[in-house]
C-alpha cells in the first residue's frame, strides 16, 4: 500500500543520514525524491506543491538543536535528519487528518440514515454490508436498502450480504429508487429499526440522470449522512469524482476502497485537501470485517516506514484476546519460544489479513516487506512440514537433525532444504527477537500497553527515543545512530553473526547503510578531533623531515 509514495520518503531519508547540517541545497535534494514519488503516486499537482511548500518552509526555518531533553529527563541525541522526517510526518498527518470516524446517528427509537453514494465499481454495495456489520455489532438494529435498480444483479448482491449478517433488506420491483427509499423508511419506524443504509446506484461516470435521482433521495429522506464510496485505484480521478459529488451533494465524508491493491493510492493524500471533508475508512479486503479505521497518524508512520503499531494492535484484538496477546509477545520477546508458538503465531496472522499489509505496520519490517517479499504460499508450506513434525520436535527443535529433517520433508511432500531453510529462519528469529527483548524500547509495549499513542510520543522529541537503546529498530528508522555513524547489529549475537538472508538481500542491505560487520570502538568528538590534530602534525613532521 502506498509503496510509491514511501519510496520517496525512504530515499529523501536515506539522503540525510549521516548529514551533520541541513542546508538549503540537502533540503532541495530531498525534497524533489518526495515531489517525484508524490506525482507518480496519483497525488494533485496543488496538494503537492503545497506539501512541498510547508515542509520547505518550517525544515529551512527550523533550528536544529543536537541534543534535547526527553519525557524521562534524559539527554537525547538527534540528527538534522530526524528533524526533518518529523517535519514531513506532521505535515503528512496535517495533510489527510483531522481524524472523524464518527456516523450521526440520532438515539434509538429515531431513524438515522446513511446514503451510500459512488461509481460503478467503486465498492458501494460491498461496504454497505460492511457498514451494516459494524452498526450491528455496536448494538444498533440496521436495514439495508436496495436502490440499485439498474445494474444486473445488485439487489441480489445485496439480498446474500443481508442474508449474511442476519439484517433485512428493503426492496420492491417497479419502484424508483426515491419512493424506495421513503417506503424503507416507513417501515422502519413501524418496525422500531433505528438506522437505514441505503445502496444507491452508481455510473461509470458522473452524468446528470445518476445526480438528479440522488439529489430526489436526499431531498425526500434527508439522510444524516451522506458517504462517497471511491475507488483509490482510479487516482487523481477519484479526487475529480469526490469534488463533484461533494458539489452537488454535500457529502459527510468517504470511504476509500482498494488502498491495498494500489503501490499509488495518492487518492488517500489528495482526497481530504481538495474537499475539506474527512476520510473515515479504508476498505482493505472482501471480508465483512475488513473495514479499516482511517488514522492520518497511522497511515503517515507507516508511509515514513516507522510502521503502525496502533492498528497493529486494533488487528490484534479482532483475533485474539488480551491475556493471550501479553502472554505471547512477553514469549515472543524473550526469545525462548518454540515450534508449535511459532506456528499459533502465524496461524493467528494468517487470520489479522494479508501478510504484506501487516509487515507495514510493523516498525523495522515494514521498510523491508518489499525485499522480504511476503508469500501467502510459502506459509501453506510451513504450516505442511510443522503438521509432519512430532509433538517432541515442535516443543524442543534444536532436536531436528539431517533424519529427522529427512523424515519431516517426505511426511508434508516438501524437499529436506526446504525444511532445513525454515529450521534456520526459525533459529535467526530466536535470536532477534532475544536481542530485542534485552531492551525492547516501543517493541516491548506492543501487546500490554493500550494507552501506547505511537507517533505521539513523536511530539517535541527525537524519533530514536521511541525504540529505546535498540540500534536495529533505530536503523530501519534510517537514523544512523547518534552522530550519524552507522548502526550495528544488537548485542548478545555470537561473533561473526549475520541475519538469514540471500546474497542478493545482504548486498542490498550492505546499499542500504546496515552494517554488518563489528562496530568500531566509540570515540567522544573531542577525542576524534584531537586524533585528527595528531596526525596533521605527524604528517607535517615527516615533510619537514624530507626537506632536511
Amino acid at each position: 500500500m502506498l509503496e510509491t509514495v514511501s519510496k520517496g520518503f525512504r530515499a529523501a531519508k536515506n539522503r540525510l543520514l549521516g548529514k551533520a547540517e541541513l542546508t538549503p541545497e540537502l533540503i532541495d535534494e530531498s525534497l524533489r525524491d518526495i515531489r517525484v514519488a508524490l506525482l507518480e503516486a496519483d497525488v494533485a499537482f496543488d496538494v503537492v506543491k503545497k506539501f512541498v511548500a510547508r515542509v520547505r518552509e518550517q525544515a529551512a526555518g527550523a533550528e536544529v538543536k543536537t541534543s534535547i531533553t526527553g519525557k524521562s529527563g534524559k539527554k537525547l541525541k538527534v540528527s538534522p535528519g530526524d528533524h526533518f522526517v518529523k517535519i514531513c510526518h506532521d505535515e503528512l498527518e496535517a495533510l489527510m487528518g483531522p481524524v472523524d470516524t464518527s456516523f450521526k446517528l440520532k438515539g434509538k427509537g429515531q431513524v438515522s440514515g446513511i446514503m451510500m453514494v459512488g461509481l460503478q465499481g467503486s465498492g458501494k454495495t460491498t461496504t454497505t454490508g460492511k457498514i451494516a456489520f459494524k452498526l450491528k455489532k455496536e448494538g444498533r438494529s440496521v436495514m439495508l436498502v436496495a436502490a440499485d435498480i439498474y445494474r444486473p444483479a445488485a439487489v441480489d448482491q445485496l439480498k446474500v450480504l443481508g442474508e449474511k449478517l442476519g439484517v433485512p433488506v428493503f426492496h420492491e420491483a417497479g419502484l424508483q429508487p426515491p419512493e424506495l427509499a421513503r417506503l424503507a423508511y416507513e417501515k422502519a419506524r413501524a418496525e422500531k429499526i433505528d438506522t437505514v443504509i441505503i445502496d444507491t446506484a452508481g455510473r461509470l461516470a458522473i452524468d446528470d440522470a445518476l445526480m438528479a435521482e440522488l439529489e430526489s433521495i436526499k431531498s425526500i429522506v434527508k439522510p444524516d449522512n451522506i458517504i462517497l464510496v471511491t475507488d483509490a485505484m482510479i487516482g487523481q480521478d477519484a479526487v475529480k469524482t469526490a469534488a463533484e459529488f461533494n458539489r452537488r451533494l454535500e457529502i459527510d465524508g468517504f470511504i476509500l476502497t482498494k488502498l491495498d491493491g494500489d503501490a499509488r493510492g495518492g487518492a488517500a493524500l489528495s482526497i481530504k485537501e481538495v474537499t475539506g471533508k474527512p476520510i473515515k475508512y479504508l476498505g482493505m479486503g472482501e471480508g465483512l470485517d475488513k473495514l479499516e479505521e482511517f488514522r492520518p497518524a497511522g497511515l503517515a508512520s507507516r508511509i515514513l516506514g516507522f510502521g503502525d503499531v496502533v492498528g497493529l494492535m486494533k488487528d490484534f484484538e479482532g483475533v485474539v484476546d488480551q491475556d493471550k496477546a501479553e502472554e505471547d509477545a512477553k514469549k515472543l520477546l524473550s526469545g525462548r519460544f518454540n515450534m508449535k508458538d511459532f506456528m499459533e503465531q502465524i496461524r493467528t496472522v494468517r487470520k489479522m489479513g494479508p501478510l504484506k499489509d501487516l509487515l507495514e505496520k510493523m516498525p523495522f519490517l515494514g521498510e523491508m516487506s518489499e525485499q522480504l517479499n511476503p508469500n501467502e504460499g510459502e506459509l501453506d508450506k510451513i504450516d505442511s512440514m510443522y503438521n509432519s513434525m512430532t509433538e517432541q520436535e515442535r516443543k524442543a527443535p534444536h532436536l531436528i537433525a539431517k533424519g529427522r529433517v529427512e523424515r519431516i520433508a517426505k511426511g508434508s511432500g516438501r524437499k529436506p532444504q526446504e525444511v532445513s531453510e525454515l529450521m534456520q529462519k526459525f533459529s535467526g528469529m530466536q535470536q532477534m527477537m532475544g536481542a530485542i527483548g534485552q531492551d525492547p524500547g516501543l517493541l516491548g509495549k506492543l501487546p500490554f500497553f493500550k494507552q501506547l499513542g505511537q507517533m505521539n510520543q513523536m511530539k517535541n522529541m527525537d524519533l530514536g527515543s521511541l525504540f529505546g537503546k535498540d540500534p536495529m529498530m533505530a536503523q530501519a528508522l534510517g537514523m544512523g545512530g547518534q552522530g550519524g555513524m552507522p548502526m550495528q547489529l544488537p548485542p548478545g549475537l555470537p561473533p561473526g553473526y549475520t541475519p538469514p538472508m540471500s546474497k542478493a538481500q545482504l548486498a542490498q542491505a550492505r546499499m542500504q547503510g546496515y552494517s554488518l560487520g563489528p562496530q568500531k570502538s566509540g570515540q567522544t568528538d573531542a577525542e576524534r578531533k584531537a586524533l585528527k590534530e595528531r596526525r596533521k602534525r605527524e604528517k607535517e613532521n615527516k615533510k619537514k623531515n624530507r626537506r632536511r
